[in-house]
């Protein structure tokens, strides 16, 4: 399942070097506005405590396979990029292909490192962003608009109409300055005509405070205005240190990095909190696979039916698809394995509509 989130935010404040420490892909990092150009792209795996629980019980030979996402840096964006500046449409184009944005923000004071617009202002940053992504999507939604009308006054085509209402409720917004994600749908028309404009605004966005050392634990101001107006969108916020974040990245051993990170009073690293955050933010659950011979987290959409979970392993398994056993994970672990689980009456069999819960230890029966 490929999907992605895209690391924007203006130029110099920390995306390459939290992208850095998310992956083993090493983007060049430096003091000076456009130095991420082409957009880089990590394979992140994602962290999961449960997988190594279900490894230490099953043992397996081919051990414990994780599940990732994918996250992309963008090059950072200026003033007028809805316009050309800077790097502007290239900037647009890469984020439009992403599923997500991860907002990432300078929440800290630093004369070393200079600010595209010469002070620290997280809030001011991102409504520079905010206004670039509202204007290229007003340009989207006024052409798309111009050619729906004609369609509804000469056809009446019901399922115009429908776009046509929502796009004139996405115009109003924007012309406000208001994002497109705060415009719902009404229905599944609306939703249909949504997904087909692909608005940069209509993604859904986390904001990540890049902060300094002493911040890391408890943020500052800086996080305190950006937690402001986050609430008012109902978006999340998270507090990294990206400096801090590549240190740890280069310590060799998990005890090592535990260490680190009790000495300076954080229980799990920003990474890991961050690659979490994105997987949630792209609506991804996983659903496992334990046994002798592997342990694995596969990634499905929420929502989703056992037969599609069962297509994520296998197109056949979706297309036989016979029923599925499932075992909560917590069962799992408390009884100690599938046999215990059986014996304890605590495996169900699920038909064609079980929605899949995040955590459900899955077995699928097919025939093709």
């Amino acid at each position: 399942m490929s999907l992605q989130c895209g690391i924007v935010g203006l130029p110099n404040v920390g995306k390459s070097t939290l992208f850095n420490c998310l992956s083993n892909a090493k983007a060049q990092s430096a003091n000076f506005p456009f130095c991420t150009i082409e957009p880089n792209v990590g394979v992140i795996t994602v962290p999961d405590e449960r997988l190594n629980k279900l490894g230490e019980l099953c043992k397996p030979v081919r051990g414990v396979i994780p599940t990732t996402v994918e996250i992309v840096d963008i090059a950072g964006l200026v003033k007028g990029a809805s316009k050309g500046e800077g790097l502007g449409n290239k900037f647009l184009a890469n984020i439009r292909e992403t599923d997500a944005i991860i907002h990432v923000l300078r929440c800290f004071d630093d004369d070393n490192v200079v600010h595209v617009d010469g002070s620290v202002d997280p809030v001011r940053d991102k409504e520079v962003i905010d206004a670039e992504l509202q204007l290229k999507d007003l340009e989207t939604v006024d052409a798309r608009i111009q050619r729906i009308e004609k369609q509804v006054r000469v056809g009446g085509d019901k399922q115009a109409k429908a776009a046509l209402e929502l796009y004139l409720r996405y115009k109003q917004a924007l012309e406000q300055g208001k994002s497109a994600r705060v415009v719902t749908p009404e229905n599944k028309e609306e939703e249909l005509a949504a997904h087909e404009l692909f608005l940069l605004t209509n993604k859904p966005v986390l904001y990540v405070c890049n902060v300094d050392e002493n911040s890391a634990v408890s943020g500052n101001q800086y996080v305190d205005a950006v937690k402001k107006v986050a609430a008012e969108e109902g978006a999340e916020v998270l507090v990294v240190a990206a400096k801090i974040e590549s240190e740890i990245a280069e310590l060799e051993t998990y005890e090592e990095r535990q260490m680190f990170l009790e000495e300076i009073g954080l229980q799990e690293s920003g990474v890991n909190r961050l690659i979490k955050a994105a997987y949630r933010l792209l609506r991804l659950r996983t659903f496992l696979t334990a046994g002798s011979d592997e342990v694995r987290a596969w990634t499905f959409r929420e929502g989703m039916k056992a037969p599609q979970c069962a297509g994520v392993i296998h197109t056949d398994f979706e297309r036989g698809f016979i029923r599925a056993e499932v075992i909560k994970y917590e069962d799992y672990i408390a009884l100690g394995g599938e046999a215990a689980c059986r014996a304890a009456g605590k495996l169900a069999v699920e038909g064609k509509d079980y929605l899949v819960q995040d955590g459900d230890i899955m077995h699928f029966l097919f025939n093709v």
